[in-house]
């Protein structure tokens, strides 16, 4: 199975939540008996792969900002924050015996909820069912089929998946950060500390120097 990843699903597969393909992997050969279900496996499985495939979909729907070189991750809203919100920040030191008020985080994404994100949340479904299909013990368990049937398996269902997300991924693209993927924004995006060119992976930017005591 694992085999069959960069053959054929490559960069696709990046649609995912690493968690999550992490967590089926793992929970798999153990849940369904590495394939020789009894009829509590397969409910074991079914109620994995249900969990994994509903975690697929609403992590295409969270996001991520940074305010004052803090990340904030959480669900993207209607109106473009994040959910939940942050508790207000402590009250500054009190001025001349003044005490302000805690300031109010303000978490907003540069792009909110649009048709976009249901797109990659169904294809992030039909990535993770060829992730499925391609589990030689979760096929097993729920429909015996013979080596050859799994090899056709193997050779047609990441060329379909990856065929129909090069097409529909460049029409609808999506720069979230959500939880789960591969963060690469920079602190300069989304926040408004000036001289801050930081990013998230740790590489510095080109002809910039770092100061690390910013981090």
């Amino acid at each position: 199975m694992a085999a069959a990843f960069p053959a054929g699903l490559g960069d696709i597969i990046k649609l995912l939540p690493t968690g999550t393909v992490f967590l089926f992997q793992f929970c798999s050969p153990i849940l369904s008996n590495y394939g020789q279900c009894h009829y509590y496996n397969k409910y074991l499985t079914a109620f994995l792969v249900g969990c994994c495939g509903l975690s697929c979909f609403f992590s295409t729907f969270t996001d991520s900002c940074v305010v004052q070189n803090k990340i904030y991750c959480g669900f993207v809203t209607r109106k473009g924050g994040l959910w939940p919100s942050p508790p207000p920040e402590p009250p500054p030191e009190p001025e001349h015996g003044i005490t302000k008020p805690p300031g109010k985080v303000n978490l907003r994404v540069p792009e909110k909820i649009g048709f976009a994100d249901f797109v990659h949340a169904i294809l992030a479904v039909i990535v993770f069912g060829a992730v499925v299909l391609l589990d030689t013990n979760t096929v097993k368990c729920f429909y015996p089929v013979t080596e050859s049937t799994h090899k056709t398996l193997l050779s047609v269902v990441p060329a379909v998946v990856g065929a129909v997300c090069s097409v529909l991924i460049p029409l609808y693209p999506c720069k979230r950060n959500g939880i789960g993927y591969r963060s690469t924004m920079s602190l300069s995006q989304n926040s408004n500390v000036s001289g801050s060119e930081i990013p998230l992976t740790g590489e510095p930017k080109e002809g910039r120097p770092v100061d690390h005591t910013q981090v």
